[in-house]
């Protein structure tokens, strides 16, 4: 069982948080999923719906894989140093760091992407590589999705669906995001450089 500590924030993009775990949860046997605030109290994601989280920051648990959401709380979360300092803790422990949309702001500002290639939602490149702060990430504008040894970025808001049934991959195997996509009746890209959305330079 490896747990999934799934971050939320005022503003939090639905897509981008239900849908990776939506996958995950197709797999209850291989995945217990906890959402992570940092207070105890509910967020409103993007859309409205409000989600409760089950731990708090300060409390210092320990999660095998993290899930950073984007969405346009991000705008706000990179000047969060509570934010930034938890990622940067929880980080070094995790075995799997995952981002979806403008989520991979919140890891470059935390300085998780120094040296690393990684994407972030097209609409946003431009808003996401300046507020990373660093020369050192390697932007990738056409990609579904990039992993770059334990970090896992993607594109915008349904590129994270995809993304996890590779974490899924990489993790259970290839029959078990297959599967996992299957009972979702979800017709995923599977190719990481297939990205129809890419905004042409």
């Amino acid at each position: 069982m490896q747990t999934i500590g799934a971050v939320i924030f005022e503003g939090f993009e639905m897509l981008d948080y239900f849908g990776p775990l939506e996958m995950f949860a197709m797999h209850r046997e291989h995945f217990k999923i906890v959402a992570v605030g940092e207070t105890g109290h509910a967020v409103a994601s993007s859309g409205g719906p409000a989600v409760v989280p089950d731990a708090r920051f300060d409390e210092g648990d320990t999660y095998d894989v993290l899930l950073v959401p984007g969405g346009k709380g991000t705008r706000e979360e990179v000047e969060n140093a509570a934010m930034l300092d938890w990622l940067q803790q929880a980080s070094a422990k995790a075995e799997v760091v995952t981002s979806v949309c403008t989520g991979s702001a919140l890891l470059a500002r935390a300085g998780l992407l120094e040296g690393r290639a990684a994407t972030t939602n097209k609409l946003a490149f431009d808003w996401v590589r300046e507020i990373s702060r660093t020369d050192t990430v390697d932007w990738k504008p056409k990609a579904r999705w990039v992993k770059d040894g334990k970090f896992y970025t993607s594109s915008g808001v349904s590129a994270g669906t995809d993304m996890s049934l590779q974490v899924i991959a990489d993790l259970l195997g290839e029959a078990a995001a297959e599967k996992a996509a299957f009972w979702a009746e979800y017709e995923a890209n599977r190719d990481a450089d297939n990205d129809p959305f890419a905004v042409e330079e």
